[in-house]
């Protein structure tokens, strides 16, 4: 009885999870370049039960040698393994700032993404689709939070003023002839990279990404006035967190079930008269 006690807590527990994912994928419903979260579930490893017996072996003296009946496989539980990203193109939305920029995704190998490439604080490049930057007071190209924008040559992109233009090939041209290349990474395989808590993503060894420019297996262009959206589908989310709410309501009213059961047992068919 009291393995069901487990394994209805680590059912809860798993959508506990999934909901906390979904939650925070609504959250960054309108964050640019947001790429929403999929929740990926998993049973523990199975348990062989056998029962433990004696087979008698019909013969003169008697002899009885022990004998271990399958009775099936077991699953204990379930856990929810991993959070993922789902790197699809988001929707456009132009906003006519000269300093927000959207990546476009022209052809790209499966499985693989293209993306902005920003400096650290800790001097280590980051990775994001969100192109919402801006100008700071040394007027350096930066992220929402600060992060310096990079140029193809990892160095930061500095202008003498917001008006400047940049071509589809991510060519920047400043209004006094400052010239530069926005930073463009291209992971392989977008799926190894690891998101962080402010929303940017890093390489799993902290190794800068290839440059994006001059592959032939990869056609992007870089749109300028333009943000990328999150690609959170907002209804199906929804949909998803009232799953996961029924799935939590129907593991709590089985583990009230077993509670009942065990106040039977306790106060009923083991009282002592």
């Amino acid at each position: 009885m009291f393995k069901g006690f487990y394994t209805v807590a680590s059912g809860m527990l798993a959508q506990q999870r999934r909901t906390e994912m979904l939650t925070n994928n609504m959250a960054n419903a309108n964050t640019p370049g947001f790429k929403a979260d999929q929740s990926s579930m998993r049973a523990f490893p199975e348990m062989l039960m056998q029962q433990f017996g004696k087979k008698d072996i019909p013969v003169g003296d008697g002899l009885s040698l022990p004998e271990n009946q399958v009775i099936g496989p077991l699953n204990t539980g379930v856990y929810m393994q991993e959070a993922i990203p789902k790197f699809l193109q988001g929707d456009l939305q132009e906003t006519e700032k000269k300093t927000d920029l959207a990546l476009i995704d022209a052809n790209m190998p499966a499985g693989s993404s293209v993306f902005f490439a920003v400096q650290h604080p800790n001097g280590e490049t980051r990775y994001t689709r969100n192109g919402n930057f801006t100008l700071d007071a040394q007027g350096y190209l930066t992220a929402g939070n600060g992060f310096y924008v990079l140029n193809d040559s990892g160095k930061p992109i500095q202008l003498s003023s917001d008006q400047f233009t940049v071509s589809d090939t991510g060519e920047v041209t400043g209004q006094n002839g400052e010239r530069a290349r926005i930073g463009i990474g291209f992971a392989t395989n977008a799926l190894r990279m690891v998101k962080q808590d402010d929303g940017f993503y890093r390489t799993e060894n902290g190794t800068p990404l290839a440059s994006a420019y001059g592959r032939q297996d990869v056609r992007f262009k870089t749109q300028q006035g333009f943000l990328e959206r999150s690609n959170v589908d907002a209804s199906r989310t929804m949909t998803d967190m009232l799953t996961a709410y029924r799935a939590f309501e129907a593991n709590q009213k089985v583990l009230q079930a077993y509670d009942k059961s065990m106040e039977k047992a306790a106060n009923e068919i083991g009282r002592v008269n």
